[in-house]
């Protein structure tokens, strides 16, 4: 990979983007696939920094539907992301790239508390960090604490990883006339409910001015292509509607 566009993303996986082809869990052969993407971007030399969701372990809004209390069921959903980190920075380790975890609640003896300062310098010392346990608050998704990173970081580019090639005007599976979007604006996704990101999370970005790139993370080195620039997936931007 040669230098790519973008110095600094923040990538979004959804917690069962690591299921694979397993029924629960985290599947360890896709885990390592990802973790090398990520370090390629590295040795590339791109600063990552990435959230993970945590719904291949738990969810804790289902639980909340079915009577638990909400805070409670997100407080275990945010320990769900933490042990997705942590699993994931022990396979960028085993690839030979650096990594920390960086959790919103304090869990000290298993990972560092979340510092933005630290943060970026441990990015500008070609460190991986993971952003977990979401904001550390209830009720906000990880979609919006990828948001949040991402600005707090400076990042150059927010990349969503999805199982689909990018935005659809309807779900692709059930609709096969839904329409695809190559390049779309904040405004528009707004508008239309396009469902990329909860409307947090795009409000951030579009405040922001951070673009954000939607593809397929089952397409093999789509990671590495995004960095670089390839025109990947569906980019969101700022601009008119």
């Amino acid at each position: 990979m040669t230098q790519g566009t973008y110095k600094r993303i923040l990538l979004k996986l959804s917690g069962e983007a690591l299921l694979g082809q397993a029924e629960s869990g985290i599947d360890a052969g896709l885990l390592a696939r990802l973790a090398a993407e990520v370090a390629d971007c590295v040795t590339g030399g791109a600063q990552v920094g990435l959230v993970i969701g945590g719904g291949n372990l738990f969810r804790g809004a289902g639980l909340a539907a079915g009577g638990m209390d909400r805070v409670t069921g997100d407080q275990m959903g945010m320990l769900a992301t933490v042990m997705n980190a942590l699993a994931m920075q022990d396979a960028l380790e085993r690839a030979g790239v650096p990594a920390r975890v960086m959790s919103a609640l304090r869990i000290d003896q298993v990972c560092e508390g979340f510092s933005r300062r630290r943060a970026v310098e441990h990015l500008r010392r070609g460190r991986v960090v993971l952003f977990a346990a979401g904001t550390g608050n209830p009720f906000f998704t990880t979609d919006s604490a990828a948001s949040l990173r991402a600005a707090e970081i400076g990042a150059d580019l927010l990349v969503k990883a999805t199982k689909v090639d990018g935005i659809y005007s309807d779900d692709p599976m059930r609709n096969p006339q839904a329409r695809f979007y190559k390049r779309v604006t904040y405004e528009r996704v707004l508008q239309e409910r396009l469902g990329v990101m909860d409307t947090t999370a795009i409000v951030l970005c579009r405040d922001h001015g951070i673009p954000l790139r939607v593809m397929n993370i089952y397409t093999p080195g789509a990671l590495v292509r995004a960095v670089a620039g390839d025109d990947i997936g569906s980019l969101v931007e700022p601009g008119p509607s």
